[in-house]
């Protein structure tokens, strides 16, 4: 009998050891955004932000003693790339996702997040058919309607009364709601939508065929649904066509990215933004100057974006011993008000924010805050 008890005790102790090395050993979690093509911008800046924020988290111990462990992943802006790297980071037993950073993928992931009850904080999601909804996605900046209000209202006081929109069909989910958002609050306001039309990234040619297909007069501003790419592509191949309308653009053109590659053709354009660069929380200033010495290059409103919701997501799992699922997503949704780096902020019950939104103006080669 005792022959038999000793193998037994043998495997008892193994697994309480393998247990204990788990418990012990680094906390896995995952970043997944666009780190090459088109987006990368976007991607890259959330990749950045999430770095800092995870090694002050380090630097201070970890979660209660473990250090975290970030696995990044490249979603390319593509829907099955997306779902094969979410698969991926599920296998090295993350226990939160930071990202993604559109719309349209996190669309494309949301099953497969459901399903694996995998908490997901995204800085930048912003879609209206993804907010109000009891699932396992956070978003850290408030919906599509709060931007597209408050920027319709500044673009009516600019002069706006007849709009052309034009949208990138590469993340459908963000610049459809943002045409539709905007163009609705430009009706109220008493303008006019004379024009709608369609691109899609990648596909120089479809530039040319949305702008040539706009009325040649009567157009007095020209909103662009697209990335900062894209953006100052579709501006620059405007300008060549001889189209000299005012320029408007989404919150997803507001990178720096836009006035490194627009330079004097972005001058005057206003932006909606999460955040204002000139604000003096020492907190958002400390995180500056160690974003320009790391990154070499200004911080961005994804990078703020991510930052913050690494931190609140750390904070929670920090208050879950280091459990994800379930636990971890009452612990996000009870858990704030969070410091973030320009306001304090929380989620509601559906992991929705409500966020003061700026309007920007591209001034100097700077996105200047509006008073």
């Amino acid at each position: 009998m005792r022959r038999r008890a000793l193998p037994l005790l043998v495997l008892c102790l193994a697994a309480a050891l393998g247990a204990c090395s788990r418990e012990s050993g680094p906390l896995h979690i995952g970043y997944l955004g666009g780190l090459s093509g088109r987006v990368a911008d976007l991607g890259e800046a959330g990749r950045n932000g999430v770095m800092l924020a995870v090694e002050e988290v380090n630097a201070q111990g970890g979660i209660r003693g473990r250090q975290v462990l970030v696995e990044y992943a490249d979603d390319a802006q593509d829907p099955a790339t997306a779902k094969l790297a979410l698969q991926n980071l599920l296998k090295k037993n993350v226990q939160l996702l930071i990202g993604p950073m559109t719309s349209a993928m996190a669309q494309a992931v949301l099953p497969d997040i459901e399903t694996a009850q995998l908490p997901t904080v995204s800085p930048t999601v912003t879609a209206t058919s993804l907010a109000g909804r009891d699932d396992m996605l956070f978003r850290v900046a408030p919906s599509v309607k709060s931007y597209s209000d408050q920027m319709a209202q500044a673009d009516y006081q600019a002069g706006a009364r007849k709009v052309a929109i034009v949208l990138d069909l590469g993340n459908r989910a963000f610049s459809q709601d943002w045409a539709l958002q905007y163009g609705e609050a430009m009706r109220r306001l008493g303008a006019q939508i004379v024009a709608e039309q369609s691109f899609t990234s990648g596909d120089d040619a479809s530039y040319g065929r949305a702008l040539d297909a706009l009325p040649r007069q009567g157009v007095d501003t020209l909103m662009v649904v697209a990335s900062a790419v894209d953006t100052v592509r579709l501006i620059q191949t405007a300008r060549n066509r001889g189209l000299t309308p005012r320029f408007s653009a989404s919150s997803w053109a507001g990178t720096e990215a836009l006035i490194q590659l627009g330079g004097k053709a972005v001058e005057g354009m206003y932006i909606a933004q999460l955040f204002d660069r000139d604000n003096g929380n020492p907190d958002y200033l400390r995180f500056a100057a160690r974003y320009r010495e790391r990154f070499k290059q200004e911080p961005g409103f994804a990078a703020v974006g991510a930052y913050d919701a690494a931190r609140a997501a750390l904070d929670a799992l920090t208050r879950t011993s280091g459990q994800g699922g379930t636990a971890l997503k009452r612990a996000l949704q009870e858990g704030g008000p969070y410091a973030g780096l320009q306001e304090s902020w929380r989620f509601d019950r559906m992991g929705d924010t409500l966020r003061a939104v700026r309007i920007a103006e591209v001034r100097d080669g700077r996105f200047k805050v509006r008073d």
